[in-house]
């Protein structure tokens, strides 16, 4: 189930990268859900203030929203970095986005102790990898024979 948070942190990189709003079917096929399921929240995000929606246009968020979802994406970023930096969790992302939605602001500050956080979070995210920037992987290839 896709929370608040991550609805507003998807929303948030699908503007960052159409500069411009957020399709709504940019933004069901990134969260895995169907239009009508990504319809329903984003009435829900606009009746709560935090994003407009103009049909065939697209949502933004607004600034309480825009603030939101940078929130959301920072505390994403700092469990993406727990994983893999302290914990070495090899599939990190899908640890990440379980973790996303129970992890309080209290444990992301703890957490953010132990990594080290840039002042660049989070626009250290990239949304093509789907991870910071920051982080130090290494690419997966087969050796050559």
């Amino acid at each position: 189930m896709n929370t608040q948070a991550q609805y507003l942190k998807t929303i948030y990189l699908v503007q960052q990268e159409a500069d411009g709003p957020a399709s709504t079917g940019s933004v069901a096929d990134n969260l895995g859900v169907s239009p009508a399921s990504a319809n329903e929240m984003i009435g829900k995000l606009e009746g709560r203030g935090l994003a407009e929606h103009e049909k065939y246009k697209g949502v933004s968020l607004t600034d309480e929203g825009i603030a939101q979802a940078r929130d959301a994406l920072q505390t994403y970023c700092i469990i993406e970095r727990f994983l893999w930096e302290v914990l070495e969790v090899e599939d990190f992302q899908t640890e990440a986005r379980q973790l996303e939605s129970v992890i309080d602001e209290t444990v992301a500050e703890r957490l953010d102790t132990i990594i080290d956080r840039k002042d660049c979070c989070p626009d250290c995210f990239d949304a093509k990898t789907d991870a910071c920037e920051l982080l130090e992987l290494e690419l997966h290839s087969e050796p050559a024979d």
